[in-house]
């Protein structure tokens, strides 16, 4: 690595796992200072401890960004761990199957609780944070539902929506503060989330590997590695004129 985070003190959510943990370990290795978030300490304890065996700094503060009391706290504690706040990615995200007849209120609200409030949150109190260290940029982690969507995840691909939204609005609007924002097309991942999923319909791992590669025009699913080296480059100064951006990391994959 080439340390094109050094010095940086970065946020993200949902890192305790799948590809929030991916992009925390490649930005500890590019140099950062990272606060992992997520609501399993035991599991966020564990990603510090491989970003400290890496020779990096990192922290763990537990969150639920469900709560905007605990966003604010992440923030929070990156300025007082670290003295400012670089870089947010806001990562974390759930995605139950339910198509748009079967989503009922409770359902709807748990994921624009996660999806869309948390992240708003979050970047609310973060855009406070880089007003104060003269920018920063922030990393909104999309997905190919937001432009159109699976039939079973409505209001997934709704609140993925909103985040795209949420981009625009902040690249328009906080530009003359120095603070950037951009958004990744996630294509397929398969994450521990994807395989409990895959695992509740009655299917196995080597079934999703052969739909993927049917599915996905490069021939693989794309791996949390390959969505953190996006991310690396949206927070990275080699993309300081960068901002109101989509950067497909999909494999050509088209819901």
């Amino acid at each position: 690595m080439n340390g094109r985070l050094e010095g940086k003190v970065i946020i993200i959510t949902g890192s305790t796992r799948g590809i929030g943990r991916g992009i925390a370990l490649a930005a500890a290795r590019e140099g950062a200072k990272v606060v992992v978030s997520g609501r399993n300490e035991s599991e966020g304890r564990k990603v510090v401890e491989e970003i400290h065996n890496l020779g990096g700094d990192g922290i763990f503060v537990r969150t639920d960004i469900t709560n905007i009391s605990d966003c604010k706290n992440l923030i929070e504690q990156a300025e007082i761990h670290f003295g400012k706040l670089d870089g947010l990615v806001n990562n974390a995200g759930i995605f139950p199957r339910a198509s748009l007849l079967e989503t009922d209120e409770n359902l709807f609200d748990e994921v624009f609780a996660v999806n869309v409030k948390g992240a708003f949150f979050c970047t609310k109190y973060a855009i406070e944070a880089m007003m104060r260290n003269n920018g920063g940029s922030i990393v909104n982690i999309g997905s190919t539902h937001a432009f159109n969507g699976a039939s079973k995840l409505a209001a997934y691909s709704c609140s993925k929506g909103a985040l795209y939204t949420l981009t625009l609005h902040i690249a328009r609007n906080y530009a003359k503060y120095h603070i950037r924002a951009n958004w990744i097309t996630v294509g397929w991942v398969i994450t521990p989330g994807e395989l409990e999923v895959t695992y509740k319909e009655g299917y196995d791992e080597e079934w999703l590997k052969l739909k993927g590669e049917e599915r996905i025009p490069m021939g693989r699913f794309q791996t949390p590695e390959d969505i953190a080296m996006g991310v690396i480059y949206l927070l990275s100064d080699e993309s300081e004129q960068v901002t109101g951006s989509e950067l497909n990391i999909t494999g050509g994959f088209l819901p």
